[in-house]
């Protein structure tokens, strides 16, 4: 038998690779310790990334970095278009960055520290992926040599990017600064995979646009950089006049059918071009529960969300003879429960795609479709209609009409609600002045509080709406500081029904034995978790209501107050 190397020599030998491939890099790595600082005129990779970046469109960059990455720290001094924004924690710095996308259609950078920085990030980047946001992730790394030592944050940067990453690229040298943006902004914003043949890049076949290049410290420090050319980014395809004129066809046939808007459908023109194609055909509108972006309101046609139960998503396609998907796919629930289907959708259906979530422009071919098929056929908007408010112990049921009551025009509204949401949030906003509702699409939870903050950076100009679950929140509390710092016009309602409610729910569906052990668990009022302390040490003004009375004021003053603000909604149970 041939004899094994021990555990030393696998070490030594996989340290003598490193090394050897360090020596033949363009980059010279004789010295980890880095020179003073850069001649005069001298551009280093870090200046260049950073300059690579605003040139191709990214100018703004949601941080929390580390020793690997203090010369692109550094350099933003010398590139003053990038504007850095730190957070406490990289799973606000990704969501950020996602929230700034869903509102301006351009990605925002991430920079992070080492692997155990991407994997901080990593949940809001799952979310990102979901959303189709555009992102690319800028994650420091150690240099070859120091690599090869196995330090204490050594990891395996590459694997944990491909989890998220629709693309990944390792910076080869300081000449590979420039053409490693342009591909990664690409990545991010196009349909796109890496060259065969081109061994930097790491095509992860994973969905969305979330894009990571992987940039060594001696990369970002050494001279000789130059900028990135402008990034060539090819427009979205359009749908065919066939797969147009099919559906169109299809829909005349008298069939039974459902439109299943998601993605891009969700804007204003889509939802008017199905509205009209509901009115002409008869055809029933549906969208998705956890949109990326929708656009919703008086003025703007309304459509019924998906339900979040497989049970309740069966009773809504009941009887469906034609499923017509529209920038989004078939459904599927959350989740496998014992005995219950987790194809909801009518098996007997026809299913057709207009488009998908990104490869089509289906805001385009919904357009041309209510041509075919509603030619002078006006859409049905949802008519101005503010909900009555109660009065009394705020409970699940009765805080959403205050939302809807006070909602203040073109809102942008973050919403992590979760179970607190689900019981009448649509119909309270459903009257309210026009709004974009931005959804937990990934369903990690910790997302809403970040996108918000990344919302409130593309949209200065806007209200900023972040209606928050309690147990979720905590997760990234950390993004009230950011806000407070930025001076963001966020106000957060946190809903504090003190527990993990939906997790109550899972363990009832689920089948589990309830005892008290499980129960234990699922709450959060032992000790009750203070919201207006963490907010106000954070810089955030913050009041407490437990009442709608006391919502309603609080509310009012604060969407009436530039700057972040916090309400805990107290919930008692309905």
């Amino acid at each position: 038998m041939p004899s094994r190397m021990n555990d030393a020599s696998v070490d030594d030998a996989r340290s003598e690779s490193l090394l050897t491939r360090s020596r033949s890099r363009t980059v010279s790595s004789s010295s980890l310790t880095p020179p003073p600082g850069p001649a005069a005129g001298a551009v280093t990779g870090a200046e260049a990334l950073l300059r690579s970046l605003c040139q191709a469109g990214v100018d703004v960059c949601f941080t929390n970095p580390g020793t690997s990455e203090m010369h692109t720290v550094a350099a933003l001094d010398a590139v003053p278009q990038m504007r850095g924004i730190l957070c406490l924690f990289e799973g606000v710095a990704t969501g950020a960055a996602d929230g700034f996308a869903r509102m301006t259609g351009r990605p925002a950078a991430s920079l992070l520290h080492l692997g155990p920085g991407l994997a901080n990030g990593v949940a809001n980047l799952h979310n990102a992926r979901r959303a189709h946001s555009p992102q690319v992730v800028v994650v420091g790394d150690h240099t070859d040599e120091h690599k090869a030592l196995d330090s204490p944050l050594e990891s395996d940067i590459i694997a944990l990017a491909a989890t998220c990453s629709r693309a990944v690229r390792r910076v080869a040298g300081v000449d590979d600064v420039g053409p490693a943006v342009v591909a990664a902004v690409a990545a991010s914003r196009a349909a796109w995979a890496p060259a065969d043949d081109d061994p930097a890049h790491v095509a992860t076949g994973t969905s969305g646009r979330v894009s990571t290049l992987v940039v060594p410290a001696d990369v970002s420090w050494s001279t000789g950089a130059r900028d990135a050319t402008a990034v060539d980014v090819p427009g979205t395809a359009v749908a065919s006049d066939e797969s147009v004129v099919d559906a169109a066809v299809a829909l005349r046939s008298g069939r039974r059918a459902v439109l299943l808007l998601g993605g891009g459908a969700l804007g204003e023109p889509g939802l008017r071009a199905a509205s009209r194609i509901a009115r002409a055909t008869g055809t029933r509108l549906l969208g998705e529960l956890w949109p990326a972006r929708r656009r919703q309101g008086a003025g703007v046609p309304a459509v019924e969300p998906l339900a979040y139960r497989s049970e309740a998503i069966a009773r809504q396609l009941h009887g469906t003879e034609l499923l017509l998907l529209a920038g989004t796919g078939v459904p599927v629930p959350a989740f496998a429960y014992p005995g219950v289907d987790s194809r909801p959708a009518p098996h007997a259906a026809d299913r057709m795609v207009l488009g998908g979530r990104t490869d089509i422009d289906v805001e385009d071919a919904l357009v041309r479709l209510a041509g075919l098929v509603a030619d002078g056929v006006e859409p049905e908007p949802a008519a101005p209609r503010r909900p009555e408010t109660g009065s009394g112990v705020l409970t699940p049921s009765n805080w959403a009409p205050v939302i809807g009551a006070l909602l203040p025009p073109d809102a942008v509204i973050s919403d992590e609600s979760v179970t607190s949401g689900m019981v009448n949030l649509n119909e309270a906003l459903s009257g309210a002045p026009a709004h974009d509702i931005l959804g937990l699409t990934g369903l990690a939870i910790g997302q809403g509080l970040p996108v918000a903050t990344g919302a409130a950076v593309a949209c200065p100009d806007r209200p900023v709406i972040c209606l928050q679950a309690d147990g979720s929140a905590m997760y990234t509390i950390q993004a009230l500081w950011t806000q407070a710092r930025e001076r963001l016009d966020v106000t957060t309602v946190i809903l504090s029904n003190r527990s993990y409610a939906i997790l109550r729910t899972e363990l009832e569906r689920v089948g589990a034995p309830r005892n008290g052990a499980a129960t234990r668990l699922m709450n959060l009022d032992d000790p009750a978790l203070d919201f207006v302390a963490l907010a106000t040490g954070m810089g955030v003004p913050a009041s407490r209501a437990t009442t709608v009375e006391e919502l309603y004021d609080q509310f009012r003053d604060a969407v009436a107050t530039p700057g972040p603000h916090l309400i805990e909604a107290v919930l008692a149970p309905a």
